[in-house]
């Protein structure tokens, strides 16, 4: 193999650590609560995108540091919080949930983030729906 294409590839390697597709994306949740008369959509940010990972078949060949299973996560989060409208006085009416400022691709953190892969769940409304831009 020639020089050049050996550096070529060790370039891109490390360029494609850097540049992974991990980044605050659009989402909406949609809330609701049972005592409430209204359903809040709420549009946020969230984590999403690909981030370089590397296959653990190997592990007897490699080192444990070369075998990370990175997941696309926040670098920085705030929490807003939304009144959910028509709910009675005995209600709590707030809703908090996390927005984020910025994402990376490292350990999966279970103090604030789910990192086990649910089956999908169906985010909608089963009352008249309220927006909230926050």
């Amino acid at each position: 193999m020639s020089p050049f294409l050996v550096i070529c590839l060790l370039f891109g390697l490390m360029i494609s650590q850097t540049a992974s597709l991990c980044a605050p994306s659009e989402y909406t949740i949609h809330v609701e609560k049972r005592e409430c008369a209204y359903c809040l959509a709420i549009n946020t940010t969230i984590c999403a995108g690909f981030c370089m990972t590397r296959d653990s078949n190997g592990k007897k060949l490699l080192l444990r540091r070369a075998l990370s299973q990175n997941v696309c996560t926040y670098k920085e989060m705030l929490y807003q919080t939304a009144l959910i409208p028509g709910c009675p006085p005995h209600t709590v009416p707030y809703y908090s949930y996390p927005v984020a400022v910025s994402c990376k691709c490292g350990k999966c953190n279970t103090d604030y983030s789910d990192c086990v892969h649910e089956k999908v769940r169906t985010n909608y409304c089963t009352k008249p729906q309220k927006l909230c831009n926050v």
